[in-house]
C-alpha cells in the first residue's frame, strides 16, 4: 500500500484484541518541522504498527517532503480538505486499525523510547477500562533548545481522579504525551471538530466521564514545542476556549446535592484565568486586536461569576481595550490583583 493517497470514506474496524499501535500525524503547513517530528517516531525503540501523517489542506512544501519520506520509510500520506487539527486526527483514527492511538503534532517529538514506555501499563493491565496512558513532557522553544524540563508535574493532579479538579485547571494531558485505547476513543465520539484548542481537555474530561481509568508515568517522553507562531497561541485558540467554556457550562450544571456550582464556582473563574493571561500577554506584545478580543471574551463571562468576581472584573474592563491602557492597569495592579481575590473566593 503506498499510502500517497486515500479517500475520506473508508472506515475499518476497530479491535480491543491487540496492543497495535497506529502513530498519527496532522500536518497543516507544518514543512519546517514535519521531518523532525517523523524522525522521533522513526527513532522509537517500539516501532508503531501504522503510521500515518493527514494533510489537512496545506499549502507549503510539507506533503511534498511527507511524500518523499514515504518512499523509504512505512509512511501512508492522507490527504483531505482544511477541517483543523480535530478533524484531521478524527480522520487518520478512521482510516487505521490499530488498537491504540499515539498522537503527534508536527511541530514536536518523542524520545526514543516513548512507545515503549506507555504501552507497558496496557501490557500489565488487559482491563479494558484503562482507557489511556499519559506521561509529563519537556518545554522547547523554536529552535528546539529546552525551556522546562517535565512541565506539568506539579501544575494538575495526576493521575486524573476528581471532576472538579478536571473542570477548575488545564487537564495538562497533550495528544503528543498520551497513548489512548481505539475503543475508548470511539466510545466517546473522538476530537469534538468544533474546537482548535482545549480539544484535548475536552476529550480527556469526556473519557474520564465515561468512567476510563488513566495511568500518569512521571517522567518526560517528549517534547512540546511552544513558540509565538504555535497554534497555542493563536486567534483560532482564544475563540475555541470561549466555545469550550460554553459547552462545559450547559454540561455541568450545579450539583446542588453535593454542593457544587460548577459555573459559578469553577468554569467561569477558570477561563477569566485564562483570558486574564492572554490580555497580559497581548499587553506585552502590544497587540491591540488581541487586547480588544480578550476584553470581549471577559465581558461574556462576567454574568456566571459571584457578585464580588462581577464588579471587580466589570469596573477593570473599560479600561482594557488598548495596550496603553493595560500597560497602566498593569503597572498599578490593584485592580488585578482584586480580580484574582474575588476569583479565589469561594
Amino acid at each position: 500500500m503506498d499510502g500517497l493517497a486515500m479517500t475520506e470514506d473508508a472506515a475499518p474496524a476497530a479491535t480491543d484484541t491487540d496492543l497495535s499501535i497506529v502513530t498519527i500525524i496532522p500536518l497543516y503547513n507544518g514543512a519546517r518541522w514535519i521531518e523532525k517530528s517523523i524522525a522521533s517516531v522513526l527513532a522509537q525503540t517500539l516501532q508503531p504498527d501504522e503510521f500515518i501523517v493527514v494533510d489537512d489542506g496545506s499549502t507549503d512544501e510539507g506533503p511534498a517532503i511527507v511524500k518523499r519520506l514515504a518512499q523509504e520509510h512505512p509512511i501512508t500520506l492522507l490527504h483531505k480538505t482544511n477541517g483543523g487539527q480535530s478533524a484531521a486526527r478524527n480522520f487518520g483514527v478512521a482510516q487505521a486499525k490499530s488498537a491504540l492511538i499515539a498522537l503527534l503534532d508536527q511541530d514536536d517529538a518523542w524520545y526514543p523510547t516513548h512507545l515503549e514506555e506507555m504501552v507497558k501499563p496496557f501490557r500489565k493491565d488487559k482491563n479494558l477500562r484503562l482507557g489511556w496512558v499519559y506521561s509529563d513532557f519537556d518545554e522547547v522553544d523554536a529552535e528546539g533548545y529546552m525551556v522546562t524540563k517535565c512541565l506539568i508535574g506539579e501544575l494538575a493532579e495526576h493521575p486524573k481522579r476528581r471532576l472538579i479538579r478536571c473542570l477548575s485547571e488545564n487537564m495538562l494531558i497533550t495528544p503528543g504525551a498520551s497513548l489512548i485505547r481505539r475503543s475508548a476513543f470511539e466510545a466517546v465520539g473522538g476530537f469534538d471538530e468544533r474546537l482548535s484548542g482545549y480539544e484535548d481537555d475536552d476529550l480527556f474530561l469526556r473519557l474520564f466521564r465515561a468512567g476510563y481509568d488513566n495511568v500518569f508515568l512521571d517522567r518526560a517522553l517528549s517534547q512540546w514545542r511552544i513558540f509565538e507562531g504555535s497554534s497555542g497561541h493563536s486567534h483560532r485558540m482564544y475563540v475555541s476556549a470561549m466555545i469550550y467554556m460554553d459547552k462545559l457550562l450547559n454540561e455541568y450544571p450545579d450539583d446542588l446535592f453535593r454542593g457544587h456550582y460548577y459555573g459559578r464556582d469553577v468554569i467561569a473563574p477558570r477561563f477569566v484565568q485564562t483570558m486574564l493571561m492572554i490580555y497580559c500577554r497581548s499587553v506585552r506584545n502590544r497587540n491591540a486586536a488581541q487586547c480588544r478580543e480578550a476584553a470581549s471574551f471577559l465581558r461574556q463571562i462576567v454574568p456566571h461569576l459571584r457578585w464580588r468576581s462581577r464588579l471587580a472584573l466589570s469596573a477593570s474592563i473599560p479600561f482594557m481595550g488598548s495596550p496603553s491602557a493595560g500597560r497602566v492597569l498593569l503597572a498599578s495592579r490593584p485592580i488585578l490583583t482584586r480580580i484574582f481575590k474575588a476569583l479565589m473566593f469561594r
